[in-house]
């Protein structure tokens, strides 16, 4: 009987069955691109070992390099490894928790995260839902704020949502920094959502939610954790999404 045609899942299983691998393609799944000796520290193994990881994960596809000077940046080959990663992780075990460093690490990210290029987490989650609140965004299948519908997975990028702008969206958008205007000319679809993982709710991306989430970095309204995808809100970004947003 021939399999041709059949995807190769368990070629691309055995990659991600490494902790150490696993470990580096979570350092990268917000968006990064990190040289090896990072990698290498995040993954917590020598130069060496992390040489031979990367390399079987840029021969297996899930990683893309280039060289910069003496160094090379690695990131993810596209933005289908950072969803499988997202769905990969509502399924997987909780590690225990042995100290209170790893307990505050596992609530930071709960808090807020990266997915991939856009926000996710509590606060992911409770953006999107003042954006509904302020008819910036609104839901056309009469669901109520960020709720997953019935058939939603419970973690992945939504191929089809029941999402459209707003009649306050211009307004808003432009009051958080971000053009509509000039997203509508990208080629990027302009709304897209997820169904986040540790909230089991929706959150914005697309072009709008990368957008947002570039614009909250650059006002300094977030400060990214330097070795993983754990987002802080600053004092003054909280003060900005609950003068336009409401979001406390």
């Amino acid at each position: 009987m021939s399999t041709s045609g059949f995807a190769d899942v368990a070629a691309v299983a055995a990659l991600l069955a490494d902790p150490t691998r696993a470990r580096v393609l979570l350092a990268l799944a917000d968006g990064r691109q990190l040289p090896a000796s990072v990698l290498a520290a995040e993954a917590g193994v020598a130069a060496s070992t992390a040489s031979e990881h990367l390399s079987r994960l840029v021969d297996g596809g899930l990683l893309s390099v280039r060289r910069s000077g003496r160094h090379r940046y690695f990131r993810l080959a596209d933005p289908e490894v950072a969803t499988a990663l997202e769905a990969l992780a509502a399924l997987a075990p909780h590690r225990p928790v042995r100290s209170l460093r790893e307990s505050t690490r596992a609530a930071a990210m709960r808090s807020a995260r990266s997915c991939y290029d856009h926000l996710a987490g509590r606060l992911g989650v409770a953006v999107t839902e003042s954006l509904i609140d302020n008819r910036a965004l609104t839901r056309t299948d009469g669901g109520t704020g960020t709720e997953r519908a019935q058939d939603d997975p419970l973690s992945a990028p939504l191929r089809t949502h029941s999402y459209a702008l707003g009649p306050n969206a211009t307004r808003t958008f432009a009051a958080l920094g971000v053009d509509l205007d000039d997203l509508r000319t990208r080629r990027r679809p302009l709304l897209r959502f997820c169904v986040d993982w540790s909230e089991q709710r929706h959150h914005l991306g697309g072009a709008l939610g990368a957008a947002l989430l570039t614009r909250m970095d650059e006002a300094g309204w977030i400060r990214r954790h330097e070795s993983r995808r754990a987002i802080d809100l600053t004092d003054s970004g909280a003060q900005a999404l609950d003068r336009i947003l409401g979001v406390r």
